[in-house]
């Protein structure tokens, strides 16, 4: 099976950052995530992440900052997740694909039972906010 890149969302508001909920009935139902999705032929992670921002979310986002990448096999596929730093442009949240997104204090990350491939993300987050 062939390695798909996936992008991830680092939006972050007043000490906290947003996670989005998988649906049920996904292979990942239920767990939180860094918002995103998979990049199409032809199409750089920036553009993907502009893009899912837009459809999953209904928001625009500039792309910063590259936060990290990982590499993860699931049993359904293996991906490697570029994240970035994004800012919210304009538009308003409505979520589309999620069960639910949530704005979480970035020390309570560890408290959601989050994807595996954005564990590295969440601990990269807890080491650079420190101690509360």
């Amino acid at each position: 099976m062939k390695e798909k890149t996936v992008t991830a969302a680092i939006l972050e508001r007043d000490g906290c950052v947003l996670l989005a909920q998988r649906p049920a009935g996904d292979p990942l139902a239920l767990m939180w995530e860094f918002p995103g999705g998979t990049v199409e032929q032809g199409e750089t992670p920036e553009e993907c992440l502009r893009r899912e921002m837009q459809e999953e979310l209904g928001i625009h986002v500039e792309v910063a900052a590259f936060f990290g990448e990982n590499r993860h096999r699931y049993d359904h596929g293996e991906i490697r997740l570029k994240a970035y730093r994004v800012r919210w442009i304009s538009g308003r949240m409505r979520p589309a694909v999620h069960a639910a997104v949530r704005w979480v204090p970035i020390g309570e990350l560890p408290g959601y039972e989050v994807a595996p491939a954005d564990v590295p993300f969440v601990a990269r987050l807890l080491r650079e906010t420190g101690p509360a």
